[in-house]
């Protein structure tokens, strides 16, 4: 692999999985992993803790299969440097979630899905952390399928990389939406704004780092009626 082929911000010691065959993923293998998708998504959605944290074992599972175990190619323990990274992300994404969203909401009228729970209790962040688990798998899944199509057809790793970057973000905003306004300001706030977890996953190459950034947000976001923001 050419030096041009890789970011500045990437670990060059460490690269995707399975869009090079590294490791080979056969045919069968993409349908398992999109059906546990979307199985994975579907209890996610559930307020039942138990299915949420099967939700997380069903999208694991078989990624780690493909993986031949090796789980150190996707999660590893996080250097001191790995979690400020992380909480830098997540400051980055609040300060332009709170600017985009003002604008978003008081210039073009558009709202976002209210996804704060209207009863949070202990329980609602023990859901929380295994529901984020699914939710970054959730997107990692399909980046993945879609890097090892793209570069399988353009062998260009940078474009296969943007492109399946900017489907996902597209997808994860319609899981944030319940409606076509909700759609347009998801597609900005979560969805864009999800770029900020992508970076901290494309830098390490450790969904550790990705997760840390989503679930300082959320938390953040959940506790924000006690805080009177």
């Amino acid at each position: 692999m050419t030096e041009i082929d890789w970011f500045k911000i990437e670990n060059k010691d460490k690269d995707f999985p399975f869009y090079k065959k590294n490791p080979y993923v056969p045919k069968w293998g993409w349908i398992v992993l999109i059906i546990a998708t979307i199985i994975g998504l579907i209890l996610s959605l559930s307020s039942n803790i138990i299915y949420v944290i099967l939700s997380a074992i069903v999208l694991i599972v078989p990624i780690l299969y493909f993986l031949k175990w090796d789980y150190k190619v996707i999660i590893d323990k996080p250097s001191l440097k790995d979690i400020l990274l992380a909480i830098g992300l997540f400051i980055g994404y609040m300060v332009y979630a709170v600017i985009l969203g003002y604008i978003l909401q008081y210039i073009f009228g558009l709202n976002g899905a209210n996804l704060i729970p209207d009863n949070i209790t202990i329980m609602t962040f023990v859901s929380l952390a295994f529901k984020l688990i699914s939710e970054e798998l959730i997107k990692f899944i399909p980046f993945m399928f879609l890097l090892r199509l793209s570069y399988k057809f353009s062998a260009k790793r940078k474009f296969s990389t943007i492109l399946s970057i900017v489907l996902v973000m597209i997808f994860f905003a319609f899981l944030h939406a319940a409606n076509l306004q909700t759609f347009l300001f998801a597609i900005g706030v979560q969805g864009i704004g999800s770029i900020f977890e992508f970076i901290g996953y494309i830098k390490t190459k450790n969904l550790v780092v990705s997760y840390i950034t989503h679930l300082c947000t959320d938390i953040f976001i959940f506790l924000s009626p006690f805080l009177g923001i």
